[in-house]
């Protein structure tokens, strides 16, 4: 509130305003008075402008022009809420009445402010303008009005100065919720923020984000365009262009403005919706001038400010215009002010008090379309069809609070006594107190307004009748949401089918890419990137896969998990090798029980007896070794089956290199080298150290840096694999074996040529070679290959080894067990010595334990025999003896050289003898 001194200094002010309007033409008289004990101001757009004065050169009253039906209405809704309030037992108990003087604004701020200049006169003053006291017109307590919010706030600046509460029933600008500067301002509506807050709502849910604004170059529209664009762009929504109209119809600018505005609206094609809070009379101009452009059907989002207004149509019909979703206030039960208007012409003694009543009747004829009398016409009739039921309601809320305020001070003070009552009292009264009406209670809030919302009509045309009044939805100001009414779910859905936007929306897959200084609403959808993606629409970036373990094509709207790929168990080909790894095993244990059960048979014993068993039980580890390759790694799974492989295929290898051995001591003639060869060879012991080495081999592989899982991540798919840790470890233990299987091969190739039916050298070197020529192809395929499939390279050449052995080895002797039993007796072991010495062959025979029956017939015991390299010249003859001196009863024609526990024949056997050894190899 401004201090007392200026105060003062603006009554001085205003009084001398009004001195200098006496003499001009004096004050206007109030178009409709009632008298009371308690005097209401109103303030009405009875006409809708006034007449330009193209020369002023002077301060003059201009006349009023264009008689509005929506601001004579509105007056009448405050004479009939008086008088119904004082009809009401609120006023009647305590013997006071309330009266009225209304005033026309002519929907101009200087008229409106002429007419204020009688509600804020002093009576009891007399600053020498000569005022008749006596005749005076008492004190106004409170106004109702204005309409406009631009008139509303000039006005509210005059009545702040003596604290006229002021109650406006359709002033929304924002700024009069500032309570600092318009203390005495009061409003049964809820502030432009609600409704701009609505409608960007509405747009949201509409998924309208390319809009159009029309407004009023005024405080209204200002304010209300602000607000909007404010919140639009908070929400995502764009405001395409801003067309701003004059605020007065009767500026020379107004055409040119509305031709302006068509023309951008024509421009801006893709702008299907359109928000608007121009006047009802500009956007009839406005739609008339579209409609000669043939400018395409848009959706209007209507303001309060001409939602409930008919005159937009003009001489029009609503497919001309497009469609049009209202914002209006509340509404109230109207048919008391119906019933009202009805009788209406029957109160004469009204019209005497009533020049604007006087006004009305005098209309010249008009066609009922146009809202106006004709001679055929009931006035009534007219009048209800432009009874704003929102603002009528308004305007009865406004009554009703001032009437309940003013009962609540003449319940404790003498009301009928001129100047007991104060327009400050009742401002503070009206503040804090709350009032019925319709049998519902409302207050103030603190910015002295009362929100109840919006609600939300649809413009219809049904068979030719335009209702404009047609409620779809209720707004809700606390939560800012909408509840439609019962049936008309589907009227705003079917209005949502209009696409107003400036880029389509960026579906998932894809991120909005704006250009500099375009508005938000317009950008280019891009692909998101590999690895990235989008999972909703208009997504600024795109958000980034976990590499590893997700991955993504160009433009996917998610991510993928990889595949964990491994040598799996469900495998085809796994499925193939562990087949075979499992028919091994089980020939290993077969061939096994065999030998078991044919232990003491010729060629069992000359297979190597003990050593057959166990080189088959190396075979069963080297199998299994081979099941570790399938699965999903682990750690202990790497470790253990290359150490297994390569421990258990070192024992096989082993056996076979002390097999191998008996060839290279058979063939050596040197008789020193062949003591010495003779006191080296130490089965077992040669086969304890060369396991020894490769456990050491493999102890330091686990210990420094050991097998391990490790997953290798690819674009699409994730790899499980053994890691094997030292390659140079896994290198020295392929090549310690291969070193073993070369002297295998060295050993068995000088043996090729003894005879064919026992020649063990002929199948070691077999299975030796083939062993050596899978891991020299394995090295390269090994290095070259990478992917799940890695492992069954290995396998593959396990399994290899492993049957070539069995092959070799066992499956032979096998059949000669099972299907040649003729052949496994000691007689066929020396028949077949006996043929092959008779052509001349030398023949080594190296055997186990020698005995030769006194009776009849040799007596051998693991007979074992190799190919030798061609036939060497033997020794001079000499008696057979044996280095152990075992050998007995030799015939001295026989002449045979006895190398450790083996024997060279050479001529012809003349009869059995008897041979025992001792030794066995």
């Amino acid at each position: 509130m401004a201090p007392m001194g200026d105060v003062l200094h603006l009554l001085v002010i205003l009084s001398l305003l009004e001195k200098g309007n006496a003499k001009v033409g004096h004050f206007k008289a109030a178009g409709a008075t009632a008298p009371g004990d308690i005097i209401i101001g109103g303030l009405f757009p009875i006409h809708e402008g006034v007449e330009e004065s193209p020369n002023i050169s002077a301060p003059h009253e201009p006349q009023c022009a264009r008689f509005s039906m929506d601001g004579f209405t509105q007056a009448l809704a405050m004479i009939h809420a008086v008088e119904s309030a004082n009809r009401s037992p609120v006023l009647t108990t305590l013997g006071i009445s309330l009266g009225y003087r209304i005033h026309d604004s002519c929907s101009d701020v200087t008229t409106a402010l002429r007419a204020l200049a009688d509600f804020t006169q002093d009576p009891t003053t007399d600053c020498g303008g000569g005022a008749n006291t006596s005749n005076s017109s008492p004190p106004i307590m409170a106004v109702i009005g204005a309409t406009s919010s631009e008139i509303s706030i000039s006005v509210a600046r005059q009545l702040n100065l003596k604290l006229i509460p002021q109650i406006s029933y359709a002033s929304t600008a924002i700024i009069l919720s500032d309570k600092n500067r318009f203390p005495a301002f009061l409003r049964t509506v809820p502030s432009d923020v609600y409704q701009t807050q609505a409608m960007v709502q509405l747009l949201s849910d509409s998924k309208w984000t390319w809009v159009g604004v029309v407004t009023t170059d005024g405080d209204y529209g200002r304010s209300a365009l602000d607000s909007f664009v404010s919140q639009a762009t908070a929400s995502g929504i764009c405001v395409a262009f801003k067309e701003i109209l004059p605020n007065s119809l009767t500026s020379p600018d107004s055409e040119s403005a509305i031709s302006q505005a068509a023309a951008t609206l024509q421009l801006n094609h893709n702008v299907k919706v359109v928000v608007s809070f121009a006047k009802p009379t500009q956007m009839m101009y406005l739609y008339q001038k579209l409609r000669s452009l043939g400018s395409g059907e848009r959706v209007w989002v209507a303001s309060d400010s001409w939602s409930s207004s008919k005159e937009v149509l003009g001489e029009m019909d609503l497919p001309d215009i497009g469609n049009v979703v209202g914002f209006s206030f509340k509404r109230g039960n109207l048919a008391p002010f119906h019933r009202y208007l009805m009788n209406l012409s029957d109160i004469n003694d009204v019209i005497g008090n009533n020049s604007f009543l006087k006004e009305f009747y005098s209309l010249p004829n008009r066609s009922e379309d146009s809202g106006v009398l004709s001679s055929s016409t009931v006035p009534a009739e007219i009048l209800l069809n432009n009874s704003h039921v929102n603002l009528v309601f308004n305007v009865e809320m406004a009554v009703s609070a001032i009437a309940h305020a003013v009962a609540d001070i003449c319940s404790k003070k003498d009301c009928k006594t001129p100047g007991t009552v104060q327009p400050w009292e009742v401002l503070e009264t009206l503040r804090g107190s709350r009032f019925e009406l319709e049998r519902k209670s409302y207050s103030f809030d603190q910015k002295g307004d009362i929100n109840l919302g919006y609600d939300v009509t649809l413009w219809r045309s049904v068979r030719g009748v335009i209702n404009i009044h047609d409620v779809v939805a209720v707004y809700h100001p606390i939560n800012n949401s909408f509840s439609y009414t019962s049936g008309n779910t589907n009227n705003l859905t079917d209005l949502r089918d209009v696409v107003s936007v400036c880029s389509p929306s960026c579906e998932p897959g894809k991120f909005k890419k704006f250009a500099q200084g375009q508005h938000t609403c317009c950008y280019e959808c891009i692909n998101c990137t590999e690895n990235h993606y989008s999972n909703n629409t208009d997504m600024h970036q795109c958000l980034s896969c976990d590499t590893k373990r997700e991955w993504s094509l160009e433009g996917s709207s998610g991510c993928t998990h990889k595949t964990l790929e491994f040598f799996s168990w469900q495998d085809g080909f796994a499925v193939a090798l562990l087949t075979l790894a499992a028919l091994g095993i089980v020939l290993v244990l077969l061939v096994g029980a065999l030998f078991l059960h044919h232990h003491q048979t010729p060629v069992v014993r000359a297979a190597g007896g003990p050593l057959s068993q166990i080189i088959l039980l190396s075979l069963v580890g080297s199998f299994v070794s081979a099941v570790f390759f399938v699965g999903h790694p682990s750690s202990l799974q790497c470790k253990v089956r290359q150490v297994l492989f390569g421990l258990s295929f070192t024992l096989c290898v082993s056996c076979i290199l002390v097999k191998s051995l008996k060839i290279l001591l058979a063939f050596q003639l040197n008789p020193d080298r062949k003591d010495v060869l003779r006191r080296l060879y130490q089965p077992y012991a040669i086969i304890c150290l060369s396991v020894a080495l490769q456990v050491l081999t493999c102890t330091l592989w686990l210990v420094l840096q050991s097998p391990r899982e490790k997953a290798t991540v690819f674009t699409t798919t994730v790899l499980a694999e053994c890691d094997e840790g030292s390659q140079v470890a896994f290198g020295v233990m392929l090549c310690y074996i291969a070193v073993l299987a070369l002297v295998c091969f060295a050993c068995a190739f000088k043996g090729r040529k003894l005879p064919q039916k026992y020649n063990e050298a002929r199948f070691i070197t077999f299975s030796m070679l083939l062993y050596l020529m899978s891991w020299l192809i394995f090295v390269p395929v090994y290095v070259t290959t990478s992917g799940k499939y890695l492992p069954a390279v290995e396998m593959v050449v396990i399994l290899i080894s492993n049957y070539g052995i069995l092959s070799c080895h066992f499956f032979p002797k096998c059949y000669v067990i099972l299907f040649k039993k003729e052949h496994n007796t000691k007689s066929a072991f020396m028949k077949n010595i006996y043929e092959y010495s008779r052509k001349g062959i030398t023949v080594s025979s190296s055997v186990s334990e020698i005995s030769v029956s006194q009776t009849e017939g040799y007596r051998i015991s693991s007979p074992s025999f190799f190919m030798s390299p061609p036939p060497i010249e033997p020794t001079a003859p000499q008696n057979c003896w044996s280095v152990d001196q075992n050998i007995q009863s030799i015939d001295t024609a026989t002449h045979c050289t006895v190398v450790d526990n083996g024997v060279f024949v050479t001529g012809q056997l003349t009869r059995p003898h008897r041979l025992r050894r001792s030794m066995s190899l």
